[in-house]
């Protein structure tokens, strides 16, 4: 995989990711960002930073990068996800695709989704 192709602050936010570095993730993100993740929303710096420090930084997840798409603005970027969290009914290897918005430097939008495979 060819990390070049990640924007600066996505390549920031993973690698404040896996460090579990939370000053260093809520860096990633503008004022008014929007997170979506596991169908909850996360809207501004007091609610994300809380989903930081509880579901990212404390459940010590890693993000492994194994693609990464350019899409009308967005960066699309599918990684293995491991970590300390609740993995009930989760398959062995998680691959989440993670739809990254960025404007002026900062994230303003990150969709995280465990998508399928689609029949055709």
């Amino acid at each position: 995989m060819d990390r070049t192709d990640l924007p600066g602050v996505v390549a920031a936010h993973i690698a404040a990711v896996n460090a579990f570095d939370l000053d260093g993730i809520a860096a990633t993100f503008h004022d008014d960002a929007v997170v979506n993740d596991v169908h909850r929303e996360f809207a501004g710096t007091a609610s994300i930073r809380e989903w930081i420090a509880h579901e990212i930084v404390g459940d010590r997840v890693t993000m492994d990068v194994i693609d990464v798409r350019h899409h009308h603005g967005q960066v699309i970027v599918s990684a293995r996800y491991d970590g300390e969290y609740d993995k009930t009914n989760l398959p062995a290897e998680l691959v989440l695709t993670n739809y990254f918005s960025v404007e002026d430097g900062k994230i303003t939008t990150l969709i995280v989704v465990r998508n399928t495979p689609a029949p055709y």
